[in-house]
């Protein structure tokens, strides 16, 4: 009689356990998900400011500066005039910021370059910027799913900064 009894209670045991193990596995591939995510939009922020800080003649004071826009473009699809396939679905150039930035060596602190003569901009012979800074300022959203649950997007900002090289 004991033996049978030791049989259902494993049996119990095994079922009331079960769903717990299947929300910690989906979960678990739900923050996978999360971080893959992540990690591309990383990615394609890097290139893009890698690409930008050693291209020629960009200025940075035009948001429509083709040099920024086939850069971003190419970035986000592979093709400078943005005719590819998104590497990210649902991330636009519009949600992208690029950012020249400065050195200061009065505040010995890293700030964003104004658009004039004695900030970033070349065309009125300033210098050029020491770093450039990617963002996605407002995030780019990303749904969780776990079953049974009703979660919010995660906004993922990614951030990213190099040299500047270019001219």
């Amino acid at each position: 009689m004991k033996r049978g009894t030791q049989r259902g209670n494993a049996l119990i045991e095994t079922v009331m356990f079960l769903p717990i193990l299947i929300l910690l596995l989906v979960g678990m591939v739900s923050l996978a998900r999360i971080y893959y995510t992540y990690y591309t939009a990383e990615k394609i922020l890097y290139n893009l400011a890698r690409y930008v800080s050693v291209q020629q003649g960009a200025n940075f004071c035009d948001s429509a500066d083709p040099v920024i826009t086939a850069a971003i473009n190419y970035a986000l699809t592979g093709a400078g005039d943005g005719s590819g396939t998104p590497v990210l679905p649902g991330l636009t150039a519009d949600m992208i910021q690029v950012q020249p930035e400065r050195f200061s060596t009065a505040t010995g602190t890293l700030g964003a370059c104004d658009c004039s003569a004695i900030g970033c901009d070349q065309s009125q012979g300033a210098r050029p910027p020491d770093f450039i800074e990617v963002t996605i300022p407002n995030g780019y959203p990303v749904q969780p799913i776990i079953p049974g649950l009703q979660l919010d997007p995660i906004p993922l900002r990614p951030h990213v900064m190099v040299p500047f090289e270019g001219t």
